[in-house]
């Protein structure tokens, strides 16, 4: 396989980001894929973690059905990883900063570790 065709469709991914379209970003991850988050709730010896495609899945779908616009300020791609800055806002303005780092096997997601900051309440 060429490295061409191991990296992920970084542009497909953004746009099923910025669209909250759970299952086109959904279908840019391995059926073993292993989502973990760190944030306010969840630290670094227990964070969020979401094993295959279901969980995954129904993990995207719960943060695409809130009102929140997603930006992906910055992305970067080098074959075997992946890694992009999230911008999040809310309507009443807080905003969520998410900063994601992916590792690619035959062009799909199979390992993504995240963590995210958000607004003071």
């Amino acid at each position: 396989m060429s490295t061409t065709a191991s990296r992920l469709d970084l542009d497909a991914l953004t746009r099923a980001i910025e669209a909250r379209d759970a299952a086109g970003q959904l279908e840019l991850y391995a059926d073993d894929a292993i989502v973990s988050v760190v944030d306010r709730d969840h630290g670094p010896s227990t964070p969020l973690e979401f094993k295959g495609r279901d969980e995954i899945g129904a993990f995207l779908e719960d943060v695409f059905g809130r009102e929140i616009t997603h930006k992906v300020e910055r992305a970067v791609n080098d074959g075997p990883g992946a890694a992009y800055v999230l911008g999040c806002e809310y309507p009443d303005g807080t905003r969520v900063r998410c900063i994601a780092v992916l590792d690619v096997r035959d062009g799909l997601i199979v390992r993504q570790d995240g963590v995210q900051a958000w607004d003071a309440a």
